[in-house]
């Protein structure tokens, strides 16, 4: 009779390991990507067959990107439609919490330590993809992160999305970001857009961009989504006031170009407090854990469409 070479508990604890593979498994770590003074680590996803769309996921606090890419329905996504998915990762050498320093100045001034590691991150994964178009995504931390990158590079992103999120520049320290954070920015919408235009942005094609909160943040007061979507509107030159439309569970406010395309969009989801909404029900639409919470809406799912890049 055949015998196995190895004890039954062992075989037993291999095949548990491989059933349960973790999915940071379908991500490649990227490597020489040119300078990181900011310290940080990526992965990336990419599809057999890519269609030439780059999409860049920003955790929030406490997260694995890779995870949370899972969790969120994004990776489900990137394989359902062929883009790529880039993922950089804090750590808690950089901040205790793993969230990125979307509040420290050198971390946040254009070309300085998180923002042109990201940025050369991109760049990277962008040049051996060879994506046309550019989106970025984040979360929380991640969402304010995505802030900053959308303003001190526009014209590296198609469009963007960002998630309970905080517009820039709301804060240049710890104490001021907790105060954001709390009670919205300290600046009005008219100020936050002039600290942007005064850095020499004012002829830009600023990217469009989807804005979610939930009415029930108790982390990042919802006011500083609807002062970010207020921002970017006027960035855009919008002068005309939103749409507004009430969904069961969620209200849609839109803001429209000359040619009433929607360019800027907010949704404001009943009763969610802070993380991304999921749809466990949606094919792609997330599945529930800490900071991904079950919704009448999925984020990742209206979000590609927003995009163009799912249908």
């Amino acid at each position: 009779m055949f015998k196995l070479s190895l004890p039954i508990k062992i075989i037993t604890l291999l095949l548990i390991l491989l059933i349960q593979m973790p999915v940071h498994a379908q991500f490649t770590a990227l490597t020489n990507f040119g300078d990181n003074p900011g310290e940080l680590t990526a992965s990336y996803y990419l599809p057999d067959e890519h269609n030439g769309n780059l999409v860049v996921l920003l955790h929030g606090c406490v997260q694995n990107g890779e995870k949370m890419a899972e969790q969120s329905g994004f990776l489900g996504l990137a394989k359902t439609n062929g883009f790529t998915l880039l993922v950089p990762q804090q750590n808690t050498k950089n901040n205790i919490k793993d969230c990125f320093n979307w509040f420290s100045p050198q971390d946040i001034e254009k070309d300085q330590g998180e923002s042109l590691s990201i940025k050369n991150m991109i760049l990277a994964v962008k040049k051996q993809t060879k994506s046309d178009n550019v989106f970025i995504a984040g979360l929380s931390a991640g969402g304010a992160m995505t802030s900053v990158m959308l303003v001190h590079y526009p014209e590296l992103f198609s469009s963007a999305a960002i998630i309970a999120g905080i517009a820039f520049p709301c804060a240049d320290d710890l104490i001021k970001a907790i105060s954001c954070m709390r009670n919205g920015p300290s600046q009005t919408v008219s100020a936050l857009t002039s600290l942007v235009n005064d850095a020499g942005k004012t002829t830009v094609n600023w990217p469009n961009l989807t804005i979610w909160t939930g009415s029930a943040d108790k982390v990042v007061n919802p006011l500083n989504s609807t002062t970010l979507a207020l921002q970017w509107a006027k960035l855009k030159g919008i002068n005309s006031a939103a749409i507004v439309s009430q969904e069961q569970g969620y209200q849609k406010q839109h803001w429209q170009n000359d040619t009433k395309q929607n360019v800027v969009e907010l949704v404001m989801i009943d009763g969610l407090d802070h993380g991304i909404s999921v749809n466990s029900k949606a094919e792609n639409g997330g599945e529930s854990g800490p900071f991904l919470l079950e919704s009448p809406i999925s984020a990742a799912l209206h979000i590609a469409k927003f995009w163009q890049l799912a249908p």
